[in-house]
């Protein structure tokens, strides 16, 4: 990545200090601020579960994607980008708090019958930027705890309309007929639509599942209009491209690859949309747009799941294919177009970034995230981010520091040796298993090559780093000393 040009120096003419480094007097470098106060806005679309290879400009394959692809030659696009687990509720506690899910203590993947969700004492991206005075919305999947004092209005967003949950946990099957009754699907009500903190509709059939992005989309049109003279943040969780699959008369047959293309056809459609929303209000110049998603594909689930290629494996585990992900971020006149970031980055430091960049300050409690508005400024040395603990769960799994990443010894699901599901119906797992084994992923993102007895000095160092993590994040049954807990229902 290369400066777009020398904005410290600008700032020092202007006799600012550091607080300027925020952006938060940008707007004196002549961008159009109208009556807004010179902050920028923020855009983070999230999917559920698409591919790391499932954007054109990654690699997509019978399927189009020319909105997000224009995001790319405009903006950055990040390839060695992180979730911090592959799976739903514990990564998205991860971009909403700028923590390890192990310090907030979310885990897996939140369901109906859930008692405990994000707690009160932490702050989200949302009650962050309402520091600076922004308003915030989000349209999609919350899947941070569903009953109402862990949703969204209670936790500083603004607007809300989305499903509480995944959108595979309702009484029916992946066929579309009534789940069996001995299946622990049949005890969950039928999909809850959320407006604010009311649920305005139910969905029951999978033909209801089809409006999703456009509902979602629309609704993000509509509060960028209505925030326009503001700063806002606004944030999408699709809950597409997770199964079932939904997609919109307007897309079903689109795609060369099935359904699964048509679906993502669509959410690059809505990408578009929001995009030209921006453009149409002259804020497309101060808003910061990040795309990315929240785990690698459901890879059993053969056509209706994406492709993480040429990674390894994919969703639930920690493999690079189930935690490695798409990112794409766009902001005119602070990213160069068309740049390639191969530093390491994750979701969890976007918190830490919009803090940066709007002069908010921190949550008082710890957080792991980092600051990568280096990165975003094309600095070339810049590394605010050399390590990352991988988690699956409450077990350590891996740690990878700069290139080398270690696997301790675990167990995993797999889809490598059997046959996948076909049009929506799932196949079965393989059970894998590894012990210490190291790779090294600045020659081989595929972690086909183990080269542990290569290397005793870096297994060496990269253990003792593992030891760190357990110390303050736990492993197992062992407690860190840094985690806190989840909320709790109150009753």
């Amino acid at each position: 990545m290369k400066h777009s040009f020398r904005r410290r120096d600008f700032l020092k003419t202007l006799g600012m200090g550091a607080a300027a480094l925020s952006f938060s007097s940008f707007n004196q470098c002549g961008r159009t601020s109208g009556t807004r106060k010179g902050l920028p806005n923020f855009v983070v679309i999230f999917t559920d579960d698409q591919g790391y290879a499932d954007v054109g400009c990654f690699g997509a394959k019978g399927f189009k994607t020319p909105n997000l692809d224009r995001m790319a030659a405009e903006g950055v696009r990040f390839t060695n980008f992180y979730v911090s687990q592959a799976v739903c509720s514990a990564s998205r506690s991860s971009l909403m708090t700028g923590c390890y899910p192990n310090r907030v203590s979310i885990f897996g993947a939140l369901g109906p019958q859930a008692e405990v969700g994000i707690n009160s004492k932490e702050e989200t991206i949302a009650e962050v930027l309402k520091k600076k005075g922004y308003a915030a919305g989000i349209f999609g999947k919350w899947h941070l705890g569903h009953h109402r004092q862990f949703l969204p209005l209670q936790h500083g967003f603004d607007e809300y309309l989305g499903l509480p949950y995944s959108n595979d946990m309702w009484p029916i099957g992946y066929d579309g007929k009534p789940a069996p009754e001995e299946h622990n699907k049949s005890r969950h009500p039928f999909l809850p639509l959320i407006d604010g903190n009311e649920k305005v509709a139910e969905l029951k059939t999978l033909k209801d599942q089809d409006t999703l992005t456009t509902r979602y989309t629309e609704r993000a049109v509509k509060f960028i209009e209505k925030n326009k003279d503001q700063p806002f943040f606004l944030y999408v969780p699709h809950s597409m491209p997770h199964v079932p699959l939904g997609v919109s008369d307007k897309f079903r047959g689109k795609s060369k690859q099935g359904m699964y293309g048509d679906v993502i056809m669509e959410i690059d459609w809505s990408v578009g949309e929001i995009l030209k929303t921006l453009k149409k209000h002259g804020l497309e110049q101060n808003t910061l747009v990040i795309f990315t998603t929240d785990n690698g594909p459901w890879m059993n689930f053969g056509n209706h799941a994406g492709s993480a290629l040429p990674l390894r494996e994919g969703k639930g585990t920690s493999w690079e294919g189930g935690v490695r992900v798409p990112c794409i971020m766009r902001w005119p006149g602070i990213i160069s177009p068309g740049s390639v970031c191969d530093k390491l980055a994750a979701t969890m430091d976007i918190l830490p970034t919009f803090a940066a960049i709007t002069g908010a300050p921190l949550p008082e409690h710890k957080i792991d995230g980092v600051s990568i508005l280096p990165l975003l400024e094309g600095k070339p040395d810049a590394n605010p981010r050399d390590h990352l603990f991988y988690y699956y769960g409450r077990q350590l799994q891996c740690v990878r520091l700069g290139k080398w990443k270690l696997h301790f010894p675990h167990k995993y699901r797999s889809y490598q040796g059997v046959k996948p599901g076909m049009d929506g119906l799932s196949g079965s797992y393989a059970r894998g298993e590894t012990g210490i084994e190291l790779y090294d992923l600045e020659n081989g993102i595929s972690e086909k090559h183990n080269v542990a007895d290569k290397h005793p000095d870096v297994v060496k160092r990269l253990q003792a780093l593992g030891e760190k993590a357990r110390e303050e994040l736990g492993d197992g049954k062992r407690i860190g000393k840094g985690v806190r807990p989840p909320g709790r229902l109150n009753k």
